[in-house]
């Protein structure tokens, strides 16, 4: 692009090559190229992003085992690997074992007994029966009665959608288990090779770097995981004493809604009291005022302990990291979107202080003495 003056001095002329112009038009191409690819393999990235995620998060345990496995095999960290894994699918079996089998059971058995139901209602000698003569409710319960057995008829179309929603989910757990195992066996090797590319004077501070934004997302997932383990652990007695069915599906159910921050324990205590509403009344009443009281322990006693100096952020930031992580990635954005915030955070401190907008004192208080007094290039 040149800038040429004409014989007019309030006139400039502004002659751009055409090399320019197709620069432009390339870049232009590319970007849209690749916000299309990006959109179209937007599932396959989630699932690499989810087991870059869990690799992250697990490579602690992991490097913990192998340095404490028993003699010749000490330092193995393949065997290591294999062993989280197991331990990982063990607690997935589990789940489907102690949650799919009784559903099912329950469901057949309902399915079985519809006709029978229908018939009681429409009884004048039974109970139910007298109670929809006496408010005229006959009409309704034909209506829904009819509309109950066309939905029976269609229960096979309903079943095989289901079972490849199904097939799809365990496709989805496969694939990111595999790659969870790929990312914590050469993890190492392609952050090595990482590290090496960087310049010598820079590299020291990247390592002291990425250290830091480690810390933040295995403190995290390891804080968030002994919170949800420790909810589920205590409040399975009180399903075994009150007598609520499937206690071992809804222990898991704690424990996955333990691992959603600020509202999964809310989820959780719906989710248990209406399952135990179907029990008792008091045992609903008991479960949800237990959960209650062991969320206000956990939120002023537990979880300060648990989760100080893991992300260090405030309140606020923790809410705003959610609300932009459901939004944009559901359930799984609302779960990382922590870690990712504190990290997004240390390297805005660190920007800052490399650029003497911050004191080393003033990031000390934001962030500790994780990145103060590392190398700095400028």
């Amino acid at each position: 692009m040149k800038l040429q003056k004409s014989d007019d001095p309030a006139v400039m002329e502004i002659s751009i090559s055409t090399r320019t112009v197709i620069r432009v038009i390339a870049l232009l191409m590319a970007a849209t190229l690749l916000v299309v690819a990006i959109k179209m393999s937007s599932h396959a990235l989630v699932l690499i992003g989810t087991a870059i995620f869990l690799g992250l998060a697990l490579n602690a345990p992991v490097r913990w085992l192998s340095t404490h496995l028993p003699g010749k095999k000490r330092g193995n960290r393949k065997l290591a690997t294999v062993i989280s894994v197991l331990v990982i699918l063990a607690a997935l079996i589990g789940f489907v074992w102690a949650i799919v089998p009784p559903v099912a059971k329950q469901s057949g058995s309902f399915i079985s007994n519809v006709p029978q139901l229908i018939s009681d209602i429409r009884n004048n000698d039974t109970t139910v029966g007298k109670f929809v003569t006496r408010y005229k409710l006959q009409s309704q319960i034909t209506k829904y009665s009819t509309e109950l057995t066309s939905r029976l008829g269609t229960i096979g179309s309903s079943a095989l959608s289901t079972v490849s929603s199904v097939g799809s989910s365990i496709f989805a757990i496969v694939t990111v288990l595999v790659l969870t195992i790929m990312v914590l066996l050469e993890g190492p090797t392609w952050v090595a090779l990482g590290y090496e590319i960087i310049p010598k004077n820079k590299r020291s501070h990247a390592k002291k770097l990425a250290d830091s934004m480690l810390r933040v997302i295995q403190g995290y997932v390891n804080g968030q995981v002994l919170l949800a383990a420790m909810a589920a652990i205590l409040i399975v007695p009180v399903f075994f004493i009150m007598g609520v069915s499937y206690p071992i599906a809804l222990m898991f159910i704690v424990f996955i809604c333990g691992l959603i921050p600020m509202v999964g324990h809310s989820v959780g205590a719906i989710i248990c009291t209406i399952i135990a509403l179907f029990t008792s009344l008091p045992a609903a009443l008991v479960v949800l005022g237990y959960y209650i009281l062991y969320q206000q322990i956990e939120n002023y006693a537990v979880q300060p302990k648990v989760q100080s100096n893991s992300t260090n952020m405030s309140p606020l930031l923790v809410f705003v990291a959610v609300l932009l992580g459901a939004s944009f990635g559901g359930l799984l954005g609302a779960l990382v979107s922590i870690p990712i915030m504190g990290c997004v955070r240390i390297l805005i401190i660190d920007y800052l202080e490399r650029h003497d907008i911050l004191t080393p004192d003033q990031v000390r208080a934001a962030i500790g003495d994780d990145l103060t007094g590392t190398e700095q290039s400028k």
